[in-house]
C-alpha cells in the first residue's frame, strides 16, 4: 500500500494555547471600546531556529488583515496586542514560521563572539539577502541587493548584517516560507464602556404618582429623575409597561382571585389595548414614553426596558396566532407552569411551534421597535426559558446593526446555563450575588468571576433584592444588613442594581416566614413611596455611588483581589486602576448585629505600595484618616455606625522642600 503524504510537510511551526479563547472559537470574548486587547500563545518549532510571529487583527467590517508582532515572554510563551478602537465584532488570529535571517544573525553574532572565520556565513548570508529581495519592490530590491554585495567582501562587511535599517527591510519582505495559521479565527465583541460600568435602579413606574392610590404615568415618572440622578444611578430600568391582561389576573399579594382594582402583574402582557409594541394606557402615549426617555437622557440617565417574551391569554397574538402557542388535550393553550406553582395569567411561547420561524421574526421586529423609540439597554426576563440558538440569532441581529445595544440576562439558573447564554451574546447577566454571604462564599464566587476565563465572557451585574427576592440576610439583618449589601456590591462589581424604593426604605417584611416574596409586593398593587422617610438609606446610597464614578479602580472588576483578615466575619479586598494610581481598599463586617475586630493582611506588592513606607488609608465613607504601616493593620467596625470602610490609599512623597504629604 503506497504511503499518503501531508499536502506540506515542511511546516515546522506550532502554534498553541492561544488566549483567550473560549470554547475552541466557538464563542467570543468579550471587551470594551479603547480597550487594549492582549493575546499570548506559546508559539515554538523543532531544532534552535529563530521564530517569527504576527498577530492578525480586523475591525468590524474590514477585509483585510492588519498585523503586529509577537514578543517573546518565557518559556515558548509570546504575547502581543492591539486597540479595539471601535464598537462591534473583531476577529483575531495568529501566524508564525521559522525566521531565517534572525537565526542567521544570531548565528553569525555567536561566531564574531568566538573568534571564528566568518567569510563563508556571510556569503550564506548574501544569499539570503538576494532570495528575499526577490519578493520586494524594485527600490527595495536594489538597495537589499547592494547590501548583499557589500556582505561578500569579508569579514570587514560583518557589522552590516546588524544594521536596523537592514533588519527591518528584511522583516517586511519576508517570503515567509511555510508559513503555519493558527486553525481558527476567534472573535472579540467589543461593547460601550456601560457594558462595563454601570448603577442601575429599578423602578415600578405605576408607582410614581404623588398621590396615593393612583396609578402613576410617565409624567410623574419625570418627577423621580432628580432623585434617581442624585442618587448617582445611569440606568433605570422600568418593569414592562405594556397592557396588562384580565383573565386569571392575579390580586393582592399573588391571590389567584383580583379585586375591581388590582392593577395585575406587568409580566401578564397583552390585552385588547394591544400587546408587546404598545403601552399601558394608564401610564400614557408613546410620545409620552419617548419624551420620559429624552428627559431621563438629560439626567445622564438611560431608560432600561424589560424584555418578557410570554403573553396574557388577552393577548393579541393569542388570537392572531394560536400556532405559537401550545395547546393541552382539551384544546385549551398551556398556561405556565414552575410546578407546583401555576401561572394561570401567562401563556409562554411555544418555540417548537411549525411556525418558529414567523414567532422569530415577530419577536425580532418587537426588539427593533423599542429601539427605534430611543432604547438601548433590555433586560431580559427569565432567558433561559427560551431557545438558546434563538438567543444567539437575535441578539447577533441586533448588534449587527446596533453595537451598542445592551441585554441584561435575568436568569437565576444554573451555572453552566447561565454562563452559556452570556457565552450566546447577553452583555451583562444577574448572578448569585443575594445569596453569598459569607466571608468563603463571597471570595470564592467573584474569584470565579473575575481571576479565571470566566471574566473573558461573563460580566456580572450584582443585586441584592429584587421585586422577587427579598433574601433572609435583608429579611433578618435590619438597617445594618442593608448597607453590607449594598456596600459589597457596588464595591465588589463594577456592575451593580437596586431595586429602588424598597431597598432605600429598607422595606424587609416577608409575605410569610422561609419566603422572599415581599408583603403587599408591588408585583401585584400599586405602592405609595415616601422617600423622605428618616430611616431612607439614601445618603449612604449616593455616597457610595459618588465614591464609584470618582474612583477608576471601582469601574472594573480584573483587578479585584481579596486580603486575609484573622477573623471570619470580617472581608477585605481591593482594586487598583490598571496604572495603580487608583487604589481601592475595602473592609466590610459582614455580621449586621454585632461589631467586630480584626487585623487585615495586605499584599503591598499587588496595590503597588512599598514594604517600609507609611501610607494613609482615607475612609470615603466617613471622611476618617489613618496612618497604616507595612501589611498588618487593625480594623474595628460596628454595623449600627458603619459596617464598613471604603478606603483610598494615599502614598507619602517627599518633596525637594522635605516636606512630606499624600497624594
Amino acid at each position: 500500500m503506497q504511503a499518503r503524504l501531508p499536502e506540506e510537510g515542511r511546516q515546522r511551526v506550532v502554534i498553541a494555547r492561544l488566549l483567550p479563547e473560549i470554547d475552541c472559537g466557538r464563542f467570543a470574548v468579550k471587551r470594551i471600546v479603547g480597550d487594549e486587547m492582549t493575546v499570548e500563545a506559546d508559539i515554538f518549532a523543532d531544532g534552535h531556529d529563530a521564530i517569527a510571529a504576527v498577530l492578525r487583527y480586523r475591525g468590524p467590517g474590514q477585509t483585510e488583515w492588519q498585523e503586529v508582532p509577537f514578543t517573546f515572554l518565557t518559556n515558548d510563551r509570546w504575547q502581543a496586542r492591539f486597540v479595539l478602537s471601535e464598537l462591534g465584532v473583531w476577529h483575531y488570529t495568529a501566524v508564525a514560521w521559522i525566521d531565517r535571517f534572525a537565526t542567521w544573525q544570531r548565528d553569525l553574532r555567536k561566531r564574531l563572539e568566538a573568534s571564528q572565520d566568518v567569510t563563508v556565513d556571510l556569503s550564506i548570508g548574501a544569499e539570503l539577502i538576494e532570495a528575499y529581495a526577490e519578493h520586494a519592490p524594485e527600490a527595495e530590491a536594489h538597495w537589499l541587493r547592494t547590501i548583499a554585495g557589500q556582505l561578500r567582501t569579508g569579514p570587514d562587511a560583518a557589522e552590516l548584517a546588524f544594521h536596523p535599517d537592514l533588519t527591518e527591510r528584511m522583516r517586511r519582505v519576508d517570503p515567509r516560507p511555510f508559513a503555519v495559521s493558527y486553525p481558527r479565527v476567534l472573535r472579540v465583541i467589543v461593547d460601550r464602556e456601560r457594558a462595563r460600568f454601570s448603577t442601575w435602579y429599578e423602578l415600578f413606574p405605576r408607582s410614581c404618582s404623588p398621590e396615593p392610590g393612583r396609578h402613576g404615568t410617565f409624567r410623574d415618572c419625570e418627577q423621580w429623575l432628580p432623585h434617581i440622578a442624585e442618587l448617582g444611578f445611569d440606568v433605570l430600568y422600568l418593569p414592562p409597561i405594556h397592557p396588562i391582561g384580565k383573565t386569571h389576573r392575579k390580586g393582592k399579594n399573588n391571590s389567584l382571585v383580583a379585586g375591581p382594582d388590582d392593577p395585575g402583574s406587568p409580566w401578564a402582557i397583552g390585552s385588547e389595548e394591544g400587546g408587546h409594541d404598545a403601552i399601558h394606557p394608564q401610564l400614557g402615549t408613546l410620545q409620552d414614553f419617548r419624551a420620559f426617555v429624552a428627559r431621563a437622557r438629560e439626567y445622564g440617565i438611560e431608560i432600561a426596558m424589560d424584555l418578557a417574551f410570554q403573553c396574557s391569554p388577552d393577548h393579541p397574538y393569542v388570537r392572531e396566532h394560536p400556532e405559537w402557542f401550545r395547546k393541552r388535550p382539551d384544546g385549551t393553550i398551556q398556561y405556565a407552569e414552575n410546578p407546583p406553582k401555576k401561572y394561570q395569567d401567562i401563556y409562554p411561547f411555544d418555540f417548537e411551534s411549525p411556525a418558529w420561524r414567523e414567532l422569530w421574526l415577530e419577536l425580532l421586529r418587537i426588539v427593533r421597535f423599542w429601539i427605534e423609540q430611543g432604547i438601548r439597554i433590555f433586560r431580559v426576563d427569565n432567558p433561559h426559558t427560551k431557545p438558546f440558538a434563538f438567543w444567539e440569532w437575535l441578539i447577533g441581529e441586533i448588534k449587527r446593526d446596533y453595537p451598542e445595544v445592551i441585554f441584561l440576562s435575568e436568569a437565576f439558573t444554573r451555572p453552566k446555563v447561565m454562563y452559556h447564554l452570556a457565552k450566546l451574546g447577553f452583555t451583562q447577566s444577574y448572578t448569585y450575588f443575594a445569596w453569598r454571604n459569607t466571608k468563603h462564599e463571597l471570595e470564592s464566587y467573584f474569584t470565579e468571576l473575575t481571576q479565571t476565563e470566566v471574566r473573558e465572557f461573563f460580566r456580572p451585574n450584582l443585586w441584592p433584592n429584587t421585586p422577587d427576592i427579598l433574601t433572609e440576610y435583608l429579611q433578618t439583618g435590619g438597617r445594618p444588613a442593608f448597607l453590607i449589601r449594598l456596600i459589597l456590591a457596588a464595591t465588589l462589581g463594577a456592575s451593580y442594581g437596586i431595586y429602588g424604593p424598597p431597598y432605600e426604605l429598607c422595606e424587609a417584611t416577608p409575605l410569610a416566614p422561609g419566603s422572599e416574596e415581599y408583603l403587599n409586593s408591588e408585583k401585584y398593587e400599586i405602592r405609595h413611596w415616601k422617600l423622605d422617610a428618616p430611616h431612607s438609606i439614601a445618603p449612604v446610597i449616593a455616597r457610595v455611588n459618588r465614591i464609584r464614578r470618582e474612583h477608576p479602580a471601582l469601574q472594573q472588576d480584573w483587578t479585584l483581589r481579596f486580603h486575609p483578615v484573622d477573623n471570619e466575619q470580617l472581608i477585605a479586598y481591593s482594586k487598583t486602576s490598571l496604572d495603580k494610581r487608583d487604589v481601592i481598599i475595602t473592609v466590610v463586617n459582614l455580621d449586621p448585629h454585632h461589631r467586630h475586630a480584626g487585623w487585615v493582611t495586605l499584599d503591598l506588592a499587588a496595590l503597588g505600595l512599598p514594604q517600609d513606607v507609611p501610607y494613609q488609608v482615607h475612609d470615603l465613607l466617613t471622611d476618617e484618616r489613618y496612618i497604616w504601616h507595612g501589611t498588618h493593620n487593625y480594623v474595628e467596625l460596628d454595623p449600627h455606625v458603619m459596617p464598613a470602610h471604603i478606603f483610598l490609599v494615599r502614598q507619602r512623597v517627599r518633596t525637594e522642600h522635605d516636606f512630606e504629604y499624600y497624594e
